[in-house]
């Protein structure tokens, strides 16, 4: 048993040798094993990118095995996110709605009405309103954003009501 001469692969020659000596039978073993459609180069380019990252923890005879299992889980991470891809395609779109053409006229106006109501709130009304209802956040997180009190949330958000409540009569 002779004594190793590197503890690591970081130095620039030996990376190179290690590349020269796996890619093409790691390219090989990935491509036979895969097919080309998941990329097999790009795989292999990726695990020796991780090698090069992991360079210091790496030693010379752990390379090889190192590469082999990193582009190996590569190619399983892909394969899975390709059948996430295909479950997800073969679900259709639903290109229908039951929704009549009064109704989303309807719709439409009353978020014209609402987004002019919205926007005729003074500032300070508008931005305590929908941090509570569009974020959702609680009347003390609100207070502690805007610096001010819970009770100063409170009275905003109640007065940004009363005024959209008289400005959108169908509330």
């Amino acid at each position: 048993m002779s004594k190793q001469l590197y503890d690591n692969v970081c130095e620039e020659h030996l990376f190179s040798s290690i590349f020269n000596k796996y890619s093409k039978d790691l390219h090989d073993f990935l491509y036979y094993k895969f097919g080309e459609h998941l990329n097999p180069k790009d795989k292999v380019q990726e695990a020796f990118v991780k090698l090069w990252q992991n360079c210091s923890k790496v030693t010379p005879d752990k390379a090889k095995s190192f590469v082999f299992t990193t582009a190996n889980n590569l190619m399983l991470n892909e394969y899975a996110h390709q059948k996430v891809v295909l479950k997800y395609a073969k679900t259709k779109p639903k290109t229908y709605t039951n929704e009549n053409p009064e109704f989303l006229m309807q719709e439409n106006e009353y978020m014209q009405k609402l987004q002019k109501a919205l926007s005729n709130l003074t500032e300070a009304q508008r931005t305590a309103f929908l941090m509570n209802r569009v974020e959702g956040k609680r009347f003390k997180e609100i207070a502690s954003i805007l610096d001010i009190s819970t009770k100063a949330v409170e009275k905003r958000i109640y007065g940004a009501l009363k005024k959209l409540r008289e400005e959108i009569k169908e509330i």
